[in-house]
């Protein structure tokens, strides 16, 4: 069973994690206490032969081993290739858990859009929900040894009432040298298609989503079972525990206490080398969590209830798409028709977070500083995007703003009496064609100038 402890960390509290240090069930003690047993033999046979067994030529020679062995096993990069290896693990994991097919989704749009609350009504709805939960048991059994126990046989399927006998024998005679959990599936698209021809699916907008989905459980099912068939490349395990296991067993040489290199120098002798079981610890339980997590079907205390799921989902959707399908309680007022929010006693009431500028004052000061004064007139600028006909009606402003000044111009010419006003032709024509467009004429006031 999963061991679950959110609730003795829900507050931060001094030394909250170290509550759960005192557990056994899901701990990594239970884990690891026997290769740990282990290490610590092997290390003390080793110590008491060093010590009690081997003459000094022997042991000086066992001391070089030992300091050869401490000095090398420190290149095999521990860390780094523990570190990936269960990060991997742990996104395999998480991702088997959000693959896990439950039929929420399914049992909602079943319940809304099959209609008919006669016996026929009832028959399809509970028939489409059980095919989707025969098919997510057909694929726990290929991949969970709890379900398999519980269903070592299909007749035991059948037993449980997740299949009917013709079912099996349909089920049988379809020869495959695949898996076949996705069969069911197929009968529960079958089976809409056949509601939708009889009006119990209004249209074919319900039916689509439906199928929808549908497929969207078919595709978690799926993914269950690429899960099982591909698994972390075994190369990739074995670089693992050959990583750690030589690296403790180069420690069960290279940590023994033995005499200094050097005369009179001085060492501690403790027997018990501390440290290097608190390295143990860490390194073969980290070992331990991947080994633990790589495929959470199995029987461990922290692996998936795939059982108590099984029971939960077909029991949820028989009881969304037949008990309360269309069983509704009467409409009422609710207790804030009047009231527009619910009250809180004053003295639970927090402030309501309103932007993290809100509150914020601002001083003369700052606003001169940061609104400068331009030195030069700033010219107004849209920067919304402008249709065709306001850029037209822009452009055509804007001529005759030209058109003007030219013409005033022409005219101021005109008033001073010289012989420079004299008009030549060019400029006579410059100033009907100005003329013209200021106060238009049939050419470019036309159907086929005027804007749309």
């Amino acid at each position: 069973m999963t061991v679950s402890y959110t609730l003795k960390v829900a507050n931060a509290k001094f030394g909250g994690f170290s509550k759960l240090l005192f557990r056994w069930k899901g701990s990594i003690y239970k884990l690891l206490y026997r290769e740990f047993m282990v290490f610590c033999l092997l290390y003390s046979f080793i110590s008491v032969i060093y010590r009690c067994v081997l003459n000094n030529e022997q042991q000086e020679m066992f001391e070089r081993l030992a300091r050869h062995c401490n000095k090398f096993a420190k290149l095999i990069p521990m860390s780094f290739v523990l570190g990936f290896y269960v990060t991997q693990a742990f996104q395999r994991w998480w991702g088997q858990y959000t693959s896990f097919p439950l039929p929420d989704n399914l049992m909602m749009v079943v319940s809304g859009n099959v209609h008919g609350t006669d016996e026929r009504g009832r028959l399809l709805r509970r028939t489409l929900m059980r095919y989707a939960n025969l098919s997510s048991v057909l694929i726990l059994r290929s991949i969970s040894t709890r379900v398999r126990k519980r269903f070592p046989t299909l007749e035991d399927i059948v037993e449980a009432g997740f299949m009917t006998a013709e079912e099996l024998k349909k089920l049988n005679d379809l020869y495959s040298d695949f898996n076949k959990y996705w069969m069911p599936l197929a009968w529960f698209a079958n089976l809409a298609s056949h509601a939708r021809k009889e009006g119990r699916v209004k249209d074919d907008i319900a039916l689509r989503l439906l199928m929808d989905e549908l497929n969207n459980y078919r595709s978690k099912c799926s993914m269950l079972f690429h899960y099982d068939w591909i698994s972390i490349p075994l190369v990739y395990t074995q670089v693992v525990t050959v990583a750690v296991y030589s690296f403790f067993t180069f420690c069960l040489i290279g940590r023994q206490f033995v005499k200094p290199e050097k005369d009179g120098e001085k060492v501690l002798d403790l027997y018990v080398p501390i440290f290097t079981l608190l390295e143990f610890f860490f390194y073969a339980g980290w070992l331990k969590v991947g080994e633990l997590i790589i495929n959470p079907f199995g029987e461990d205390d922290d692996d998936f209830e795939t059982n108590q799921l099984i029971d939960r989902n077909i029991q949820v959707s028989m009881l969304a798409v037949d008990d309360m399908h269309q069983n509704l309680p009467p409409l009422e007022k609710d207790k804030y028709w009047v009231d527009k929010g619910p009250s809180y006693p004053s003295a639970t009431m927090k402030p309501v977070f309103m932007g993290s500028t809100h509150d914020m004052r601002i001083l003369e000061d700052d606003i001169e500083e940061s609104v400068p004064t331009p030195k030069t007139q700033m010219l107004a600028i849209n920067v919304w995007p402008t249709t065709h006909r306001v850029k037209k009606q822009k452009s055509k402003n804007l001529q005759q703003l030209c058109c003007r000044a030219k013409c005033k111009n022409e005219r101021s010419r005109l008033e001073q009496p010289s012989k420079s006003n004299i008009l030549s032709p060019p400029q006579q024509q410059n100033m009907t064609i100005c003329q013209e467009k200021l106060l238009g004429t049939p050419e470019t006031t036309g159907p086929a100038n005027q804007d749309p």
